[in-house]
């Protein structure tokens, strides 16, 4: 395959918010005016693309971006509460060591993804997308590409939703999705990404292969 830059996803690839997200949930959407929701029904909306969601939730598109914002301070607030997915951190040293150039690329803040990092495991990562739109990774994605001056087709993009795949194929960048994180598998299957991963070791192989 030969990747020489894998590109993560933060929240639900690298950082194990999916409790956290929970808690704060139907907070969020009484301030912002949209339908909260049980913990049974926030657990089917796993199985549902962005899009749809929103559409579910009636959350207004013009609010989203103020959304975003507000939950990056959220984020900044609980960054002590949300714990990284184990192994993570062997898993960026070993890929570190192998010399491949690791990036993020995020809808949450530089400031908050190193935070939750944490000092060592921030240092790996060479690149960072951070602060994009809810729909807005694809044109991270690009600006990664080109810092890292590595072509589309060396690259690996690593994450849980669909809108991960989505914007990393529509730049010719394979797409591995991980089944730990907010989206179903049979969802993440349905959009068919290069490879899905139901665990870290999985990754090491493939980038061995």
């Amino acid at each position: 395959m030969g990747y020489r830059l894998i590109i993560f996803d933060f929240d639900g690839t690298l950082a194990d918010s999916v409790d956290w997200l929970r808690g704060v949930f139907n907070d969020v959407a009484q301030r912002y005016g949209f339908r909260s929701v049980s913990a049974e029904e926030l657990e089917a909306l796993r199985g549902q693309d962005t899009r749809s969601i929103i559409a579910q939730l009636g959350v207004p598109v013009w609010k989203l971006p103020f959304i975003a914002a507000h939950m990056r301070k959220l984020v900044a607030r609980d960054a002590h509460r949300i714990p990284l997915f184990p192994g993570i951190e062997a898993l960026l040293e070993q890929l570190h060591a192998q010399g491949i150039v690791l990036a993020v690329v995020s809808s949450n803040s530089e400031e908050n993804v190193r935070r939750v990092l944490g000092p060592v495991a921030s240092a790996r990562i060479r690149h960072y997308g951070c602060g994009a739109g809810l729909f807005g990774k694809r044109a991270k994605f690009r600006k990664v590409l080109k810092a890292a001056g590595v072509r589309a087709t060396e690259a690996l993009s690593v994450g849980d939703e669909v809108r991960d795949i989505e914007a990393a194929a529509a730049e010719g960048i394979a797409t591995a999705a991980v089944t730990w994180g907010y989206a179903t598998e049979a969802l993440l299957r349905s959009r068919a990404p290069t490879l899905v991963l139901t665990r870290l070791d999985e990754l090491l192989r493939a980038v061995a292969a």
